[in-house]
């Protein structure tokens, strides 16, 4: 499977509005405009394009989800990006900022909406700086504003910086925080369509997401749909790190191979060690063992079937000689320190993770540690209002099951260090 290239592609200068321009860009915001909403929302149906962010919802339903009458209305592009083993976002940003503007105005026009805000982390102090010079030339040459093209469409764009809260990721605390807020995710429904930002019907896309459609509205939605896996149309940016020779950003179709992503384009292992371990989606996702990584398919329904997820693309491998009870180890430590603290299974839940963790990794851990933390993983999923419960007791589930040699090792010898393979 080769590389096609419809976000990241190879043009220099290309975060340049000249540049962007020469090579058609703000072409296809011209066509939407000359379409009707809804015939810009059915094309995004027709093409296919799920969610980027993690949950792999059908976008164009999602836009359809929006009222048809007269209230504000609010586009929020999330960009976020605090997953750990992510960093797609920051690159589409850097290397195509149009391209996201772009898609952001499609989406606003086919959901009328006037104001679009991009939440964007807030250690992207660099990449902030970037989209606003993106936005002033957009906003210079007309494509954003007061009756954009002469279509009689306006609409404004604001950047919002974050304070570097990994919840503010989830779409409603995302949308507390922009009100001045401190950000808890809020109970659904009502969902965001009916009562988003300030109470009025908001829409919530992630950057990838949006970065797509201009590519979906030139092309079409039925030439978007043909691309890789039939159910999970489309390219992916699949952020490639740890142990492999060549880390990094790949925009593959859906479908790819795991094994090819990681031996064809990333270079394979380093010191062609074995593999012990693969995150596929990011830290929230489940890691697969070396032996189960064989013809499984990036794109929802093979990672599923495969017994994790597509989340954000983020794919982290690790070689034989990895600690697996240090990196979930790490990881909990994340998500206990990330935990709004709103629900209790969530924020007494992940403490307990990490301390039965911690007690392991001391070399004073006992027998039936490694079902209570089993325990305390299935008391956390499913009970709490976000997905951040699941994103933390998810890796920790799956890591002792299928990692379980590892934590038993640590505890018979009571050692931080491996001292058998």
């Amino acid at each position: 499977m080769e590389q096609i290239k419809l976000i990241l592609k190879d043009i220099p200068n290309l975060h340049k509005i000249e540049v962007y321009e020469a090579n058609g860009g703000y072409s296809a915001l011209r066509k939407a405009l000359g379409m009707k909403p809804d015939e810009v929302t059915e094309e995004v149906k027709k093409s296919g394009l799920r969610g980027r962010g993690g949950a792999a919802f059908p976008t164009g339903m999602k836009w359809s989800f929006m009222p048809k009458d007269s209230r504000p209305k609010y586009l929020i592009v999330n960009a976020d990006e605090g997953e750990p083993g992510t960093f797609k976002d920051r690159a589409i940003i850097e290397k195509n900022p149009h391209q996201l503007i772009e898609g952001a105005l499609i989406a606003a026009y086919a959901i009328g909406a006037q104001t679009i805000y991009v939440y964007i982390r807030g250690e992207y102090v660099k990449w902030m700086r970037i989209l606003q010079t993106a936005i002033d030339e957009a906003y210079e040459r007309g494509y954003i504003g007061e009756n954009i093209l002469g279509s009689g469409f306006n609409v404004d764009i604001y950047i919002h910086r974050g304070a570097g809260a990994y919840i503010c990721g989830e779409e409603s605390a995302l949308m507390e925080s922009i009100e001045g807020k401190r950000g808890y995710p809020r109970v659904k429904p009502p969902f965001p369509a009916q009562y988003g930002l300030w109470g009025y019907p908001t829409t919530i896309n992630n950057v990838e997401t949006l970065a797509n459609v201009p590519v979906i509205i030139e092309k079409g939605g039925e030439w978007y749909s043909k691309i890789g896996a039939p159910k999970h149309p489309g390219t992916i940016l699949f952020g490639v790190s740890g142990h492999v020779n060549k880390p990094g950003i790949y925009e593959l179709p859906t479908g790819v191979l795991l094994t090819d992503l990681i031996y064809k384009y990333a270079g394979g292992v380093r010191d062609n060690k074995k593999i012990k371990a693969v995150i596929p989606g990011g830290s929230s996702t489940p890691a697969l063992r070396g032996d189960q990584i064989e013809g499984v398919t990036m794109d929802f329904d093979g990672l599923r079937n495969a017994g994790s997820m597509i989340g954000t693309g983020g794919v982290v491998v690790m070689d034989e000689d990895t600690d697996m009870v240090k990196v979930l180890w790490r990881i909990a430590k994340f998500y206990w320190h990330e935990s709004c603290g709103q629900c209790t299974p969530c924020r007494e839940g992940t403490g307990w993770m990490f301390k039965i963790l911690d007690r392991i990794v001391k070399g004073e851990g006992r027998p039936e540690d490694l079902d209570l933390l089993v325990s305390v993983a299935n008391n956390i999923e499913g009970n709490t209002i976000c997905a951040l419960g699941d994103a933390a007791a998810w890796p920790i589930k799956f890591g002792v099951q299928r990692f379980r040699e590892d934590f038993e090792r640590y505890i018979k010898f009571k050692s931080t260090v491996l001292v058998e393979k």
